[in-house]
């Protein structure tokens, strides 16, 4: 009689696994503050004292710059929007190169094309998943004129070689730190190693307002450009006797203050909830070490990891079975999240498909039908997105790389052992998947 739940046996669980709350009373009367206030945004798009947003607003982003140590925060609505600022702020342009990662939320590769820039993919670290420099410099062209590193997973980039490479080469490069606020390398906080950072409060990362961003810097003028592309550059920029007009078409990104009085609250609990993730993660990765074919996600050198999701690396020769089955198997084993029905059950085989392996980047389409950036004149350069060209990043996603959600704060013991007793089941039954 088969054992394992993908064969007919009996699950490890059916009950489904506690929502990811992190909004609760504090939040709810910030909230009906800002209802009583009856201000809920205070933006003017024109050069007015209330360019800059309301009182929520800016107190969240003098508390947001003073929590991580940094001169300026500008909030925006969403990471996207931030890395879209950020990649303003910097003076990308038509006929530049920038160097991306193409193991990452796709905003962070898709930045450059918003100012008719080429994004250029460097391959992964293999331990790590952050951006790798080698590859980074190999890829650097008299063309280039930025890299956007991303802190995937819960891990800064390799902050001292990667900026180093910049400062030889005298490129900006912009920290996407939607999935490591609270990380450190260093010493210092992640989101803050670069020339400017953006954090994410989308609703499934470690605190959130359902959307929201903040986006920061220690340089005065990149700051004071990321607030007129935030909100309505073209409007602002002869009153305000703006003399840099490189990317001065605005966007209205901005953030409300029902959204800043949230993130308010949100900052406050940042600390609690990576010690709470830290927790979790100890106590399942001393669970999984009974199986072998499982190998956690190392943490860089002077670094620490706030587990954006747990990550791990599978070993098919020790298997005997090939990833994706033994995945298919424990997915099988558990149920889904409650809140999150829809999504499946939440481990995942890679994480997402290389992006320049995406329809974009294969068939060079983006602005219009001419194929702007990679077709229009300004562009004297020559990429490939052939399969092939980041080899770490095409092995870990289709052979080794395994991330799943069931470790985050909320989760009960009793929730980690069953999680954990799925990895176990499906190793001690593997023969039935042969």
């Amino acid at each position: 009689m088969a054992k394992l739940a993908i064969n007919g046996g009996e699950k490890v669980r059916s009950e489904v696994f506690p929502p990811y709350i992190v909004i609760g009373k504090e939040e709810q009367d910030a909230v009906a503050e800002v209802f009583q206030s009856h201000i809920y945004s205070r933006f003017i798009g024109a050069w007015h004292e209330d360019f800059y947003g309301g009182p929520q607003v800016r107190q969240l982003e003098e508390e947001w710059a003073e929590h991580f140590g940094v001169k300026h925060a500008v909030s925006v609505n969403s990471a996207t929007s931030g890395l879209y600022c950020a990649a303003g702020a910097a003076g990308i342009g038509p006929g530049d190169e920038v160097i991306v990662s193409p193991y990452t939320m796709s905003a962070s590769a898709v930045a450059p094309l918003i100012f008719n820039a080429v994004p250029v993919f460097a391959d992964v670290e293999r331990d790590y998943f952050c951006i790798d420099a080698d590859s980074v410099e190999a890829r650097i062209t008299d063309r280039t004129k930025a890299i956007i590193a991303v802190d995937i997973m819960g891990q800064s980039y390799d902050a001292d070689r990667i900026n180093a490479i910049a400062k030889k080469h005298n490129l900006t490069v912009i920290e996407d730190c939607a999935q490591a606020p609270g990380a450190k390398f260093r010493k210092k906080w992640a989101g803050t190693l670069a020339d400017i950072g953006v954090y994410s409060l989308n609703y499934h990362k470690h605190i959130h307002t359902g959307e929201g961003s903040l986006v920061v810097t220690d340089d005065d003028e990149l700051a004071e450009r990321i607030r007129l592309i935030r909100n309505h550059a073209e409007s602002v920029v002869a009153a305000k006797r703006t003399a840099n007009l490189i990317n001065m078409v605005g966007f209205n990104m901005r953030m409300t203050e029902i959204e800043s009085a949230m993130a308010r609250e949100q900052l406050k609990k940042l600390d609690g909830l990576v010690a709470q993730r830290l927790e979790n993660i100890a106590y399942l990765s001393e669970k999984l070490a009974q199986v072998p074919c499982l190998k956690p996600a190392a943490v860089r050198p002077n670094a620490t990891h706030v587990y954006y999701q747990h990550v791990l690396t599978f070993n098919a020769e020790v298997a005997g079975v090939h990833r994706d089955k033994f995945v298919e198997a424990v997915k099988a084993e558990l149920p889904p999240i409650k809140l999150r029905e829809t999504e499946g059950i939440k481990i995942g085989c890679g994480y997402v498909k290389p992006i320049y392996l995406q329809p974009m980047f294969q068939q060079r389409i983006a602005y219009g039908s001419k194929g702007c950036p990679w077709s229009c004149g300004f562009y004297k350069g020559s990429i490939s997105y052939d399969k092939g060209i980041c080899p770490v990043v095409e092995d870990l996603h289709f052979n080794t790389l395994i991330n799943h959600e069931l470790m985050r704060p909320g989760m009960t013991q009793k929730d980690l052992d069953d999680t954990a007793a799925a990895f176990v089941k499906v190793w001690d039954n593997r023969g039935e998947l042969k």
